[in-house]
């Protein structure tokens, strides 16, 4: 049986939300004051310019010099002046072109963007467990998160499709992105190569020359904590921002391991790596968008293990969007657990993440469904589990109304004392689009929920992501668009893609 959506769209059997962004109607939580915010950017600062951030890259190191860095080796000091000079030209807002028009993005302000989990090596689902992923189950994994409207962005490659080429994979994965998807997708950004093709496929895509490719990929660049930017990452972010599309700078600072063990220290680390980061983009092109990345959580001291999902994780990216805040630079944050199953870990995990993310003030909501085991694998199961807790939040976010047809003073006088509201026409009026409808939950009583054979959430999850795959529809592609990608990742892999960096 077919469900229709809040617009009245057949949408077929799983009941949806519309595709769209819903503004953050809250202000963000703050975890710090003031002069602790400021206290942070300037011990970042005095990081910068005293102990300096190492720079791999020899064009980077060359980049920050033309811009009045001091170098000594492959160790950039910046001055705090340079900084706040170059954090001037970034924009607090801009916009992602999808190639559905009316899927394109917006960043900043109150907006938000929740994307699919990019990165894994494995996948898994509840049927065959973890495993290496393939290109098929690749795609297969694309179609859900085309499938699922609260996903606003493809996260970056599902994950790694191990049965294709290294060298070439990454032309795989783009045209993947660009064929199951009519949404935003994220480019890789390891190496020139890497980041020009996935450049050169998105103009391809919407029909354009490279140099008139408007702002349409993002991509992520991680720092290699502490203090230190390898070539392959400096060599994307350079491609990217010479090129107008976004950068998403991303210290992976975790407290006790790459960074010091107080909150506090590590967001110290973290503010010091993002700043370098941006600032090397407004470098390479004054006023090209750049997000801020925070990643900082802490570590299970009894064994090293990343945690996530924790309650300082949610302090500090709600720190963490203070500081982007503070320097006026959009905030990305992430969802993320380290539970091994698709269990109460991962949701109260999951739950704890996204809340702390959105509430502090997150413009792009990375890996917003599908992260498992601290980010190793990319679960079937759980991107529909994320994909329920990501439609609730939207539900959240929505604004009460208080018109006065809202406030049901008719309907409260027709029912009066002692009766109910189900049949009312205020009521009957709003029966679709009263509430949050999920895909999951069992709002049965206990008998009724044995008799239908007791399904719990993973095996309800299973259910509708294979009913999502089996009723996907390709967005349509123009032929000719599709013509010159198949002719270009033809040629690329004749020259042999991109080196293993």
């Amino acid at each position: 049986m077919s469900r229709r959506t809040r617009t009245g769209r057949v949408m077929g059997s799983i009941p949806q939300r519309p595709f769209g962004q819903v503004p953050r109607q809250y202000a963000p939580i703050e975890v710090l004051s003031a002069d602790q915010v400021a206290a942070i950017h300037e011990a970042a600062l005095t990081v910068l310019s005293v102990t300096g951030m190492k720079i791999l890259a020899a064009e980077a190191r060359a980049l920050y010099a033309r811009a009045g860095a001091r170098l000594v080796e492959e160790t950039v000091f910046l001055d705090p002046g340079l900084v706040a000079d170059l954090l001037k030209t970034v924009p607090e807002r801009f916009s992602l072109f999808a190639r559905n028009p009316l899927k394109s993005l917006r960043f900043g302000g109150n907006d938000c963007v929740f994307t699919s989990v990019g990165g894994p090596a494995y996948v898994m689902d509840l049927d065959r467990g973890r495993r290496d992923g393939t290109y098929a189950e690749m795609c297969d994994y694309l179609k859900v998160i085309q499938s699922l409207n609260v996903i606003h962005q493809e996260g970056g490659c599902p994950f790694e499709p191990l049965d294709l080429n290294a060298n070439t994979r990454h032309l795989d994965i783009y045209l993947a992105q660009i064929t199951c998807l009519d949404k935003s997708w994220q480019t890789q950004t390891l190496g020139t190569a890497r980041t020009m093709d996935g450049i050169e496929m998105a103009a391809l895509m919407l029909g354009v020359p490279v140099d008139r490719l408007p702002c349409t990929l993002l991509g992520i660049i991680n720092t290699n904590s502490p203090l230190q930017l390898d070539i392959p990452m400096a060599e994307g972010l350079i491609a990217m921002a010479e090129h107008g599309q976004v950068n998403v700078i991303t210290p992976f600072t975790l407290s006790g391991a790459m960074a010091p063990v107080t909150i506090a220290g590590a967001l110290v680390l973290q503010h010091a790596e993002a700043l370098a980061g941006i600032i090397l983009t407004q470098i390479v092109r004054p006023g090209v968008p750049v997000m801020y990345g925070g990643f900082t959580s802490n570590v299970d001291m009894r064994s090293g293990a990343p945690a996530f999902g924790t309650p300082e994780y949610a302090k500090a990216a709600q720190a963490s969007g203070q500081l982007a805040r503070f320097v006026r630079v959009p905030f990305r944050s992430s969802n993320v657990t380290a539970a091994n199953a698709v269990d109460a870990q991962a949701a109260y995990e999951s739950q704890m993440a996204l809340w702390g993310s959105i509430m502090g003030g997150a413009h792009l909501i990375e890996h917003g469904a599908g992260w498992m085991h601290g980010g190793l694998t990319a679960s079937f199961e759980k991107l529909i589990l994320d994909a329920e807790m990501i439609g609730m939040m939207q539900a959240y976010l929505e604004p009460i109304a208080t018109d006065t047809d809202s406030l049901g003073l008719a309907a409260i006088a027709d029912v009066g004392a002692g009766g109910h509201f189900f049949g009312t026409a205020h009521t009957m009026e709003r029966y679709e689009t009263a509430f949050h409808t999920p895909m999951l939950s069992n709002w049965d009583n206990y008998p009724n929920w044995l008799e239908r054979g007791s399904v719990e959430a993973p095996q309800k999850a299973n259910a509708v992501w294979k009913q999502l795959l089996a009723e996907y529809q390709a967005p349509a592609l123009d032929v000719a668009v599709a013509e010159a990608l198949g002719d270009y990742v033809a040629r690329r892999k004749r020259e042999g893609g991109a080196p293993m960096n």
